[in-house]
């Protein structure tokens, strides 16, 4: 199945979940689209486990065979499984473009990595999935320095999180550690996903 390209904002409002972190899909109307939007009835335990699934796999813009696949590697790993899952998920090339502060959102990131502005340890990079490792470098290309999205994006960044290391002068950043959990997405319950994947 392909990336979903539809409309975000129907999309959050379904999910119950901004996706794009700014929270204004929901001020207006918290409930999901639609003519039942506000009178829908309780989701089932299935309905519960999917929902959450479908929320992890919007956030990150995953298709679902690559988000399975991820989910079997993580279970091979030692630890947790649905905390491991959450770990690979933050540590894709991606999404760390977007903690950094390089892009505004999660496709705005994906975008630069497919269209060859990012660099991982001084070597371009064109693959979202890449699984960056605890002290790789993640910076952008000389000619890339200059983009204005990249400029308005790291003076809008407010918060960069404590397992990355950022040098402005370079303009490249660091995974220094694995996030903790309490780092992570707060608003996800990966055990619901490793039920409906435990089914």
């Amino acid at each position: 199945m392909a990336r979903y390209t539809g409309p975000r904002w129907k999309l959050s409002r379904r999910l119950g979940i901004s996706l794009s972190g700014t929270g204004k899909e929901l001020s207006k109307r918290p409930y999901p689209p639609g003519q039942h939007g506000n009178t829908r009835k309780k989701l089932s335990e299935y309905g519960l486990q999917l929902q959450e699934k479908q929320k992890l796999r919007y956030m990150y813009g995953l298709g679902e065979k690559q988000f399975h696949n991820l989910f079997k590697r993580a279970g091979k790993m030692k630890g947790v499984h649905g905390e491991n899952f959450m770990k690979l998920l933050e540590s894709r090339l991606d999404n760390l473009v977007y903690r950094l502060g390089f892009a505004r959102t999660r496709a705005q990131a994906r975008q630069l990595v497919v269209h060859g502005h990012v660099t991982v340890n001084g070597r371009k990079v064109d693959r979202p999935s890449f699984q960056v490792k605890v002290g790789d470098l993640i910076g952008l290309r000389e000619k890339s320095r200059n983009l204005k999205i990249i400029k308005e994006a790291l003076e809008e960044r407010s918060y960069l999180p404590e397992y990355l290391s950022f040098d402005e002068g370079k303009m490249e950043g660091s995974l220094t550690r694995l996030p903790e959990r309490t780092e992570m997405p707060s608003e996800i319950n990966e055990t619901l996903i490793v039920e409906f994947y435990s089914r």
